[in-house]
């Protein structure tokens, strides 16, 4: 069983009694990172609402994006991107970023710059978001988390354990495994080097099980054991205040077919033939995800364009529920019932933050 991955043998990791072999060497070729700064707790009340960092989220189509533009020309703020699909570069129609001549001067950060054969993770943007706070509030203006993403806030708020930097050479040859033989054949790759992290993952949960193969290959651990090690939260995670937008359903679910038609209309399949033809993996983040993916199997002969487009329409549907019911098991969270375009959800919204900044 020492080959696993053709060009990839596992090797004991014991630096003190083996010498490491020079693939072992070049699998793990990393910059080691510096232990995060140790930073002093500072209880949820000391700046729950002093110097607030602002996080507008909800289900997709319910305007979040508007509404993060109102609320940030109130409060002389800026926005950073909370959402695991703008991030893409390349990726626009199905994105639904906001045109630069429709941001009214605010300035948006993390957003339109990670390649779309990248996989960009949670982790990875809450480091970054944790940056553009810093430097937002440096600059005397307030921080706006715009999106829906909630996974990219738990990131922020309860960090994970500090991972291996990705080897795209290792990833790269994953992915090509991937797209070959499926994604339970990674999951019986890793149930042969890591059973205790495969126990804990479902076989069609590819990006996770890869993380899973990747960081065992880099350090010669199990993530399992690796992840209770957690830095401390950034000091804002204990600023933020999280507001919620819950539109009315049947309005909501409307948006959702009516915007993906339009999607489609706007040339969402010339796009993502475009990005096939430059050479991007089908099996990218940026091509699976929500709005992509059927598409991209549409142009695979799987299925025809009306099914693609029915099926599109589920997908974030659904996508949509699960967003909701996220926020509803997140501590801390205040709902407003409507969508962001409505002005009484812009008063509403503007009441509450200038309310706590009273009681303070």
């Amino acid at each position: 069983m020492n080959r696993i991955i053709s060009g990839f043998t596992r090797y004991p990791v014991h630096p003190e009694k083996n010498p490491v072999h020079p693939v072992h060497e070049f699998l793990s070729q990393s910059t080691p990172r510096r232990p995060p700064a140790t930073r002093p707790h500072l209880g949820r009340d000391t700046f729950s609402h002093v110097n607030p960092v602002i996080a507008i989220v909800g289900p997709t189509a319910s305007g979040k994006s508007t509404l993060g533009i109102e609320v940030a020309l109130q409060l002389n703020g800026e926005i950073i991107n909370c959402d695991s699909v703008q991030v893409y570069k390349e990726i626009q129609i199905a994105t639904a970023k906001v045109p630069l001549e429709e941001r009214k001067g605010v300035l948006h950060h993390l957003i339109d710059f990670v390649s779309p054969d990248i996989n960009y993770t949670a982790g990875e943007w809450a480091r970054e978001a944790a940056k553009k706070i810093e430097e937002i509030e440096s600059r005397g203006r307030v921080p706006l988390l715009v999106g829906g993403t909630g996974f990219y806030l738990r990131a922020l708020r309860q960090p994970f354990f500090s991972s291996p930097p990705t080897d795209e050479s290792l990833r790269q040859r994953l992915n090509r495994l991937r797209e070959k033989h499926g994604p339970e054949h990674l999951h019986r790759l890793l149930k042969r080097i890591d059973s205790s992290a495969a126990a804990q993952l479902y076989p069609r949960d590819w990006p996770r099980v890869q993380r899973a193969i990747e960081v065992y290959f880099q350090t010669g651990r199990s993530i399992v054991d690796q992840q209770p090690i957690r830095p401390e939260p950034h000091e804002s995670s204990r600023r933020l205040r999280i507001l919620a937008l819950n539109p009315p359903r049947a309005e909501l679910y409307k948006r959702i077919n009516d915007r993906t038609e339009e999607h489609f209309r706007a040339g969402l399949v010339e796009e993502v033939r475009g990005l096939l033809d430059q050479g991007f993996s089908p099996a990218s983040n940026a091509l699976g995800a929500h709005g992509y993916r059927r598409v991209v199997e549409y142009l695979q002969g799987l299925r025809d364009l009306e099914s693609a487009i029915e099926q599109t329409k589920l997908d974030v549907r659904h996508y949509a529920k699960r967003q909701l019911t996220w926020f509803r098991h997140e501590a801390d969270v205040e709902w407003f019932e409507g969508f962001g375009e409505e002005n009484t959800i812009l008063s509403s919204i503007l009441r509450s933050i200038f309310a706590g900044l009273r009681s303070k």
